[in-house]
């Protein structure tokens, strides 16, 4: 995908996960996980730290190196977007207390993403 195609993946995600009540916490993760992953996509395309077609769809799934150059690129973003991942076991495939703590998480990770993205657009 490209800049625009991430941008507009981007937002639409976010205007769905703007429906969901405060009981779908597994959607909110999931939807800010998402989010966050094409607003990533977008900044590290525009920093040339990817190209378009290069996409990054799970920070768990870089290589090491990919990862720490990817961090250089923009740690802040790549931590946010590693830390929304980290929630989807326990909360989205699981059922550990505490998930609306972490759906909020989520949602304000994802806002870190897309500030740091549209920084400077």
């Amino acid at each position: 995908m490209n800049i625009e195609q991430h941008i507009a993946a981007a937002g639409r995600i976010e205007n769905s996960l703007r429906k969901c009540s405060v009981d779908d916490v597994e959607m909110q993760i999931e939807a800010a996980m998402l989010a966050g992953t094409h607003w990533l996509n977008a900044a590290l395309h525009r920093m040339g730290a990817t190209q378009p077609g290069s996409d990054v769809f799970h920070t768990y799934l870089l290589t090491v190196n990919a990862y720490r150059k990817l961090c250089v690129a923009n740690e802040e973003m790549v931590l946010a977007l590693s830390e929304i991942e980290d929630l989807r076991p326990a909360f989205v495939r699981g059922n550990m207390p505490g998930a609306e703590a972490a759906a909020d998480r989520a949602r304000e990770l994802q806002s870190v993403i897309r500030l740091k993205a549209t920084a400077g657009s």
